[in-house]
């Protein structure tokens, strides 16, 4: 009895033997690289990743090393990991006189105008005592019209001694209404052993005609250079894709649709061979099983070939959130009206950062029902990167190279059998058994 009871110890103790992560995909393609020196990587996904990927958020797609380590690596909306430096344009400013502490409220500005708000000419009346060094700035920010404003940043002359200051930041629509921007920001400009430390950027983040810029305390402000002002950047211009499926299934005015990847869905349209006008509904749902969601409002849908031989369709439908649904359905209202339709679904290509860790060549495996990527906080990488090597810096691109090679195959897109849980119900059932079996032994050879 003691030699089963230790046989089972021994099972229930013994480590799972290692295995190649690997083999729990499907399948691998081998990453060309732009470049052999980067500290991260950047893979926009391309159709034949999607149509394999098993997981509905894509979990089942991970980068390898050449010694099949995992790499740490995270999927990125499209524009994420782009560099987009923002807009710098220089804006008109003027010196406004220093102000003690009861008269700063009582600074009054007479500005001479054009006839589209740019200021020409500013003077300031004061009702306290002032002395005659400058001590703020008016900035006219109407140059950049609608745009929004991120940031400010003052260029002073060169300094020999230190500088540490803070500044208060108002804006204004009409120069005589005025609202806080920033209480208390600080300037700083110091230089000990060679090395500068240097702080002259000033966030606003929103629209704003003019702001005023008065200091704090009474400290003296720098003698300005210039003023540039910082707009946010404008967004990248992606490449939409688009995915054309002919109805599976039709009955009266319903066309059911069926998609082959976890694609990132974003936008819905309808096509047909012929002209067309048409009040479509589309609704969605990830399983055969499970109830349809209705992803858009009725929206009509009209096609027409006009006189230029050229057709004119009505534009895409947006969706609220983006969707990897399997299973799509088009109805028709009214369902007389409906002619046989080509569901387009439109999407962005996402974008799969990683970390270079070990020697290459580096394989992006795919499909598998057991194995989940657990994303690395590569976004905080990407923006620490970018503050050392500069706005423009950006992940190096890296390309699938070739055609798959195979893995697991098709059977790693299904789940597999948890075999450990089963062994361990086993184990624990055999455990209850030799206890069983060991107490009746005792109690057989216990004296009458």
């Amino acid at each position: 009895m003691k030699k089963w009871i230790a046989l089972l110890l021994m099972a229930l103790g013994s480590p799972a033997s290692a295995q190649d992560h690997r083999q729990q995909y499907a399948e691998q393609w081998p990453l060309s690289v732009s470049s052999e020196q980067s500290g991260a990587y950047r893979i926009t996904l391309e159709p034949q990743i999607y149509r394999r990927a098993w997981s509905p958020e894509l979990a089942d797609v991970q980068v390898y090393n050449a010694a099949g380590q995992a790499l740490p690596s995270a999927l990125l909306a499209p524009d994420q990991p782009l560099a987009q430096p923002p807009v710098q344009r220089e804006l008109p400013w003027f010196v406004l006189p220093p102000l003690d502490a009861r008269g700063r409220n009582d600074l009054q500005l007479l500005t001479e105008r054009d006839s589209d708000g740019r200021v020409r000419r500013v003077e300031a009346r004061m009702g306290g005592g002032a002395s005659a060094q400058p001590g703020g700035w008016l900035i006219d920010a109407t140059v950049l019209g609608q745009q929004p404003l991120a940031a400010i940043v003052l260029d002073w002359s060169g300094r020999e001694e230190p500088l540490q200051v803070n500044v208060r930041v108002d804006a204004s629509d009409d120069l005589r209404s005025w609202r806080s921007v920033q209480a208390e920001v600080p300037l700083v400009d110091l230089q000990r052993a060679g090395k500068r430390l240097l702080q002259r950027r000033v966030e606003i983040d929103g629209n704003a005609r003019y702001l005023r810029i008065l200091p704090a305390g009474e400290e003296a402000l720098p003698v300005l250079r210039a003023v540039v002002a910082e707009l946010p950047a404008a967004p990248a211009t992606l490449p939409w894709e688009w995915v054309a499926l002919p109805p599976k299934t039709t009955d009266g005015g319903r066309f059911e649709f069926e998609l082959d990847g976890r694609y990132p869905v974003a936008r819905v349209d309808v096509t047909t061979d012929d002209n067309s006008l048409v009040k479509w509904t589309a609704w969605s749902r990830d399983d055969a099983s499970a109830d349809w969601r209705q992803r858009t409002t009725a929206w009509v849908a009209y096609q027409v070939q006009g006189a230029d031989a050229q057709r004119q369709r009505s534009p895409a439908q947006t969706l609220a959130t983006i969707t990897r649904d399997r299973y799509w359905k088009l109805e028709a209202e009214p369902a007389s009206a409906a002619v046989k339709p080509v569901l387009r679904l439109g999407y962005q290509p996402e974008v799969l950062v990683f970390l270079s860790q070990g020697a290459a060549p580096y394989a992006l495996a795919v499909g598998s029902a057991s194995a989940a990527r657990v994303d690395a906080p590569v976004s905080v990488l990407v923006d620490e990167l970018r503050l050392r090597n500069g706005p423009e810096w950006q992940p190096t691109l890296a390309r699938l190279d070739g055609t798959a090679e195979p893995l697991a195959g098709d059977a790693a897109l299904h789940p597999a059998l948890d075999w450990k849980r089963w062994m361990l119900w086993a184990a624990l059932l055999l455990g209850v058994l030799l206890v069983v079996a060991l107490a009746l032994s005792v109690l057989r050879q216990k004296p009458a």
